[in-house]
């Protein structure tokens, strides 16, 4: 696993990057507002889908009558059997790590089980099956998906062309941008379900157009749509599920726009991953400064992207925090989009963490944890920051990825 330093202390203020005088800037109840809106959306994501769908203690979205075990022993499988529980699926991971899904018998209550599990086995990974949430109402990926390759896909990408990994909703491998792009697709039982989030996210990365031009359109994206369009939001064992599918692909580097609360049982899948020399990007989310951490960005050894903006200035929605490892152009930037008008505006974190993992892609080939700590420390060093001697809660280690903002003045 990666053994990174985590900011620690706020640097020096930057007078450079104070509001200009009449600057108008959001005020205390906007930013709550901020963090209400996405609460807001979960909270009708429940209400919708109450059948596949429930909270756990802390409000947060799960899938109903589920729960993650990290690598079971049979003895543990065994007690889950007297429990009254039955494996749905898995997803392995390299050597004998897998996360198994847990199906809750009848009308019991899914709390009340996970609590008797952990009892039972207080030695075991457990945890409820979480949602995460990126740009798009969206859901989990089929358990029987395939890889594969789908419209839109071109031949870009050549032998020892660098492989970036995607975790998010569906790409719209016809738009335009992704013309020549080099796309291998995962999920949905091999059926496309295009989104505005997962193509946005995309072509930050690999996108090429007359006017666009992502950071890396040279490398291979492997795109796991978790979502498909369904109803119950992205799993967390479907990110696990992705995530193994990327391991065994050996892809280097991969983006996770998407966000949610802290889950034992993905915690050990991400762990997994950066223990192999993977690189996990993630954006910090748009809940607010003030907002608790959310995750994946914040486990340890994820890099954390926050956004800024034209000026360099973290934007007043972005997370702030110790999980802040970079930050890159988060608003005013144009990126691809469904339909007419085929590019639109984009913001928040969501949008700054792929070009961060895109511009890692460039220096990592393939999983190796000597070989990432690498491709991070020389990150580090383009970064641009006001104090080089300290990291920021706001920035972390410094702005990149500044050159590949497309402005939407010049754009037209």
């Amino acid at each position: 696993m990666l053994n990174l330093p985590l900011p620690q202390r706020i640097g020096s203020l930057d007078t450079g990057r104070l509001a200009e005088p009449g600057e108008r800037l959001p005020g205390v109840e906007e930013l709550r507002t901020l963090r209400g809106v996405r609460l807001a959306q979960v909270e009708a994501l429940l209400l919708r889908h109450r059948d596949v769908l429930e909270a756990d203690p802390r409000g947060a979205p799960m899938v109903r009558r589920e729960i993650l075990a990290w690598s079971p022993s049979p003895a543990a499988l065994a007690l889950a059997a007297t429990a009254g529980l039955i494996v749905a699926r898995d997803a392995a991971f390299d050597g004998a790590a897998r996360l198994v899904v847990l199906r809750v018998p009848g009308e019991a209550d899914t709390a009340a089980m996970l609590a008797q599990l952990r009892a039972l086995d207080p030695d075991g990974v457990y945890d409820f099956n979480h949602i995460y949430t990126g740009g798009s109402a969206g859901a989990m990926a089929d358990p029987g998906a395939k890889a594969g390759t789908g419209a839109g896909t071109g031949a870009g990408a050549g032998t020892g062309a660098p492989k970036i990994g995607l975790v998010d909703s569906g790409v719209d491998g016809a738009h335009p941008v992704f013309r020549d792009a080099h796309i291998v697709r995962w999920g949905c039982a091999d059926v496309a379900h295009p989104s505005e989030h997962g193509t946005a996210v995309a072509a930050l990365m690999v996108g090429k157009s007359a006017r666009f031009r992502g950071v890396a359109p040279q490398a291979s994206l492997y795109a796991a749509d978790i979502y498909c369009d369904a109803a119950t939001g992205g799993s967390a064992d479907k990110i696990a599920g992705a995530l193994a599918w990327l391991a065994r692909e050996k892809v280097a580097v991969i983006n996770l726009s998407l966000v949610g609360p802290p889950n034992q049982a993905l915690e050990r899948a991400v762990g997994a991953m950066l223990k192999a020399g993977t690189l996990l990007v993630a954006a910090v989310g748009n809940d607010g400064p003030a907002a608790p951490p959310l995750y994946p960005a914040s486990y340890p050894g994820v890099i954390g992207v926050s956004g800024v903006d034209q000026r360099g200035r973290a934007l007043p929605e972005a997370a702030r925090g110790p999980q802040v490892m970079f930050a890159a152009p988060g608003n005013n930037m144009i990126s691809a989009a469904i339909g007419a008008p085929a590019y639109k505006a984009v913001r928040g974190t969501s949008f700054a963490s792929p070009l961060v993992a895109a511009l890692l892609a460039g220096d990592l080939a393939r999983p190796d944890p000597v070989l990432a700590a690498a491709a991070v420390a020389a990150l580090t060093k383009q970064a641009t920051r006001a104090d080089r001697a300290s990291v920021s809660n706001e920035t972390g280690y410094g702005v990149v990825g500044a050159a590949f903002r497309v402005d939407p003045k010049d754009f037209r």
